[in-house]
């Protein structure tokens, strides 16, 4: 067995294994913590507060906006080209035919992965660089944050480097990066990815119901 075909077997099998396991068991666990009963008189609705604040905390907005704007820029520009990466890219498509879905799409051009790979760099690397620049998020940042971004970004490096396809090297260390970010990834912050809407929408159903703008 090649270094390529034991990161592309029996390594991504286990990874995706961990990953998906944790991943849920990560939200059993907070659906299993439930809500305490609100005795409060309902003075508006709690699934429309919930919409509105999935919704109002997606977009800069507010008296924060000047202090959020960079963020929101970063961040987006990072998780969307990431995403456009990750669902459009060629071989990544042609993985997910293959190993996952059984179907495929039309990928980006490649003009169009260029763009997206240069947002998502730059996204990334223009958080980090708040985040150590920043004296307060870099006393509020810790060994998960760096590591979670470090680890994304040898991913993204060495999927770049991977589109050499003759070079099974680089594929393989591309792969292997995935597999470690896959098990990282339900035990560390990046969970974000899933909780983020739970966190947002029970203080936006909390808010909503007492008829307050969360």
């Amino acid at each position: 067995m090649t270094f390529l075909e034991l990161t592309e077997g029996p390594l991504w099998y286990i990874a995706a294994t961990v990953f998906v396991a944790g991943v849920a068991w990560r939200l059993i666990g907070i659906l299993r913590l439930g809500r305490p009963v609100d005795r409060s008189v309902a003075r508006g609705s709690g699934v429309g507060g919930a919409l509105k604040a999935i919704a109002l905390h997606s977009v800069p907005h507010g008296g924060n906006l000047k202090r959020t704007v960079y963020h929101f820029l970063t961040g987006y520009a990072f998780h969307v080209g990431l995403f456009v990466l990750l669902f459009f890219a060629a071989p990544h498509i042609a993985f997910i035919e293959e190993r996952i879905l059984g179907v495929g799409w039309t990928p980006l051009p490649r003009w169009g992965f260029i763009l997206a790979a240069e947002a998502a760099f730059a996204g990334l690397i223009l958080m980090w660089v708040r985040r150590m620049t920043d004296p307060v998020m870099r006393r509020l940042s810790d060994a998960d944050d760096h590591v979670a971004t470090w680890l994304t970004f040898v991913v993204m490096l060495t999927g770049c480097l991977a589109l050499q396809e003759a070079h099974d090297g680089l594929r393989a260390l591309h792969m292997l990066a995935v597999e470690a970010l896959l098990i990282y990834f339900p035990f560390s912050r990046l969970m974000h990815a899933f909780t983020f809407a739970f966190s947002r929408s029970y203080t936006g159903a909390t808010y909503g119901r007492r008829g307050v703008t969360p």
